[in-house]
């Protein structure tokens, strides 16, 4: 005598086993759109970088015209003025991407004043992009930019109120991470959001203190990525004014790494032999 169950086994088995497929295939779906190493056609690029609707595909086809131009591809240059329209868009994501991507052809001189007036930019990943880009155009405009990209970085209070942090010190930030939140005595909390990325190296306040609009809440210690990148751009551009920030690297920051710290070793010696009145030489 045959099981009434028996007949409905497979099918529950074959929808076991499909289920985990299909889980797989849309984390690869997924994965596959979301991945800038994915590489595009031409047509795509030019659709992603007039249409803006989907940020990320946008990010997606600058991050893909960046390694062209890297590469010296003449076919990028066709796309230039949509990345310099980019570059004066309303989501400060996509004006990073386009000054970064502006800074791989340094002799793309229309890329030239689109950089030094984001170098006004509100947001500072933007403006050190800019920094950045600017150097390789042999232009030491954004050279306060650089340097700010070495110190530590205040996140003051948007409004008053009592301050729950959300990292301990020594984590990891992003550019976009919420830090804190502060409630106020009335409406809705405000979080307390870091520009950009490095480690939470200090509470300003306690956890459950009360802050003044614009008091400090807590200091970010800049990546070391963005580190490296500046000092490498001072070595080529700094001046004797930014001695001071660059030879604290060089005698060496506690959680930066030696590489880090031969690197401002170099810039420093860069900055004197350029800046510093060279002695006489001596006369055989």
């Amino acid at each position: 005598m045959i099981s009434p169950s028996g007949p409905s086994t497979p099918k529950r088995n074959v929808a076991i086993a499909v289920v985990p497929i299909l889980l797989v295939l849309i984390t690869f779906l997924f994965w596959y759109q979301t991945w800038f190493g994915r590489r595009l056609s031409d047509k795509d690029i030019g659709k992603y970088l007039t249409d803006i609707s989907v940020p990320h595909r946008t990010q997606h086809a600058l991050a893909q015209l960046a390694d062209r131009m890297a590469r010296g591809d003449t076919s990028a240059r066709k796309w230039y003025p949509q990345v310099i329209r980019l570059a004066a868009s309303h989501q400060s994501r996509l004006r990073v991407m386009a000054a970064w991507a502006m800074g791989q052809d340094n002799q793309a001189q229309e890329f030239h004043p689109a950089l030094l007036k984001l170098l006004a930019d509100p947001e500072p990943m933007v403006r050190r992009n800019a920094a950045l880009a600017l150097v390789r155009f042999g232009d030491a405009a954004g050279r306060g930019e650089l340097r700010t990209m070495l110190q530590p970085l205040s996140l003051l209070a948007p409004v008053a109120g009592t301050v729950k942090f959300r990292l301990k010190e020594g984590e990891p930030v992003r550019d976009g991470l919420a830090v804190a939140r502060i409630e106020p005595p009335t409406g809705e909390p405000v979080d307390v959001v870091s520009p950009v990325m490095g480690v939470l190296e200090r509470r300003a306040v306690a956890d459950g203190a009360s802050v003044t609009v614009d008091s400090p809440v807590a200091v970010i210690a800049p990546a070391e990525d963005q580190v490296w990148e500046a000092l490498r751009a001072l070595y080529l551009v700094g001046r004797q004014e930014d001695l001071p920030v660059v030879e604290r690297f060089a005698r060496g920051v506690l959680g930066y790494s030696e590489r880090l710290r031969q690197q401002a070793t170099a810039t420093a010696a860069a900055i004197r032999k350029r800046t510093l009145p060279q002695g006489p030489r001596n006369q055989n």
